[in-house]
């Protein structure tokens, strides 16, 4: 068992910890083409502090919320931790969401203030929006609000089975069950420097890439933005990286630039955001003679089912639970994880009966459909429910149609995920119209109206939707549906 969340507790304060034993250790590097950018473990801890100041100076209350609209920049996490060590509530949110879906958020969320990143979508809401030039211009520190481990300390937003994005609200001892994770997946070291290939404002690497190695006292290796997967094994070797962590979809790209990699210093890959094909690990092996090691998770636990170098995954499996973790699969399948994991989300926002919904007594319904090896290994084989994986982004089919319904000339839509090729999958957008559209337009149309990681890649004009005994869209038949004319 792992020792529990000390109290009082301030998730920041705990992240930057490093900053009192090793304040002159470089916690960030920001790895390009040009020079590279570095921030030491007192610098950060000393914008954080600076950052919560200005905000509770601003008039903000403790338990306020603060809606992040930042884009790929060292601003969005000191920015999160600023709130986090003031006692305010930061909600992260993709730089890639549209206005209408933003206003929808905010809408809910009833921010007291947004901070806003060049050239980002803001809500039309009233709250006041503080540009994230201005955090440079707060002055002073104020010390970390302490408090219970169990209050609220962030949330951040995933689409939910009811067709619309869902706010997940995390408490303070989140960050420290994620240490189940060191052991469990990661076999994370003070002196390791993990690269992580995501941008800064992706939930992964913010917690992947920034929160654990700078809890460990590790150091965090960010891309620059721009940097193409090719040049990711360059950035490795120049960085010394030990571990590298990102979606299936960029280990993919990076070997079809690379047959062989030249990565003196890393001691092995990790992925997680959707499932890592064998022939893919496989490719990754003999390119760099280090494996990859997979992990299970959702947006309400992060992960709680990996491998890792002492117990690596059998052929075809995902993993094994994290030391700590108590999961069940259930029948059908279901895998399922007790109440009592540190790591599990207080709750949906506004959304009482459908939390509740989730659980079956004392245990919390993942939806993720699993099968269990003799010796508790643990094989991913999807979703029950129609949830799509779009670039490691879960996204709701419900939401991807009721965009496509605005359309004047669309009656019906069905959203699915298609698979192009071994491994790799689009969502593909079933429609009834009068005649076919333009697919160009309707990319047009749905951009517009959708971020663009739950865009539909491919368009197909049908007659009619198929439908179960229910009456309900059946979405099996149209996921075996091949390519071609309707």
């Amino acid at each position: 068992m792992h020792a529990p969340c000390p109290s009082p507790f301030n998730m920041a304060a705990y992240v930057l910890g490093a900053a009192e034993k090793t304040p002159d250790k470089t916690a960030l590097v920001i790895a390009g083409a040009a020079k590279a950018q570095r921030w030491r473990y007192a610098e950060i801890r000393a914008h954080v502090a600076a950052i919560a100041g200005g905000l509770l100076a601003r008039g903000l209350q403790p338990g306020d919320r603060v809606l992040l609209r930042l884009g790929n920049t060292v601003e969005f996490p000191l920015a999160y931790l600023g709130a986090i060590w003031a006692g305010l509530v930061p909600v992260p949110t993709s730089a890639a969401l549209t206005v209408p879906e933003i206003t929808a958020i905010a809408a809910e969320l009833a921010p007291a203030l947004v901070i806003a990143g060049k050239d980002v979508p803001l809500p039309e809401h009233p709250a006041p929006v503080l540009p994230e030039a201005a955090l440079y211009d707060m002055q002073g520190e104020a010390p970390p609000q302490m408090g219970s481990p169990d209050r609220l300390a962030y949330i951040i937003y995933t689409s939910g089975t009811s067709g619309r994005p869902r706010g997940v609200m995390h408490a303070h001892r989140a960050v420290w069950a994620r240490r189940m994770m060191w052991e469990g997946w990661y076999d994370l070291r003070e002196e390791d420097r993990l690269l992580h290939a995501g941008a800064f404002n992706w939930t992964y690497t913010l917690g992947t890439g920034l929160m654990d190695p700078w809890a460990r006292g590790a150091t965090a290796v960010i891309p620059a933005p721009g940097t193409e997967p090719r040049q990711l094994p360059l950035l490795m070797a120049r960085h010394d990286a030990t571990l590298f962590a990102a979606a299936p979809g960029v280990y993919r790209q990076m070997l079809r630039h690379h047959e062989r990699l030249s990565t003196p210093k890393l001691r092995h890959g990790l992925s997680a955001g959707e499932k890592l094909p064998d022939a893919l690990r496989e490719a990754w092996n003999s390119a760099t003679g280090t494996e990859v090691y997979e992990a299970l998770g959702m947006s309400e636990c992060s992960t709680y089912i990996s491998a890792n170098p002492a117990r690596p995954a059998p052929e075809g499996a995902t993993g094994y639970p994290q030391p700590g973790r108590r999961i069940r699969v259930g029948q059908g399948g279901e895998l399922a994880i007790h109440r009592s994991d540190p790591g599990l989300m207080l709750g949906y926002l506004n959304a009482p009966e459908e939390t509740a919904a989730r659980y079956d007594g004392d245990w919390f319904l993942t939806g993720d459909t699993v099968a269990e090896g003799p010796d508790g290994a643990i094989t991913y084989l999807g979703r029950n429910d129609d949830m799509m994986n779009a670039g490691g982004y879960r996204v709701s089919p419900l939401e991807v149609e009721a965009a496509l319904l605005t359309h004047p000339q669309i009656s019906a839509a069905a959203a699915v995920e298609h698979e192009v090729k071994p491994g790799t999958t689009v969502i593909r957008c079933f429609y009834v119209a009068p005649e076919g559209i333009d697919d160009a337009a309707l990319s047009t149309f749905t951009a517009a109206r959708l971020a663009r990681y739950k865009c539909p890649r491919i368009f197909t004009r049908v007659e009619a939707l198929p439908a179960n005994a229910n009456g309900k869209i059946n979405r099996s038949v149209l996921r075996n549906r091949p390519l071609g004319p309707a």
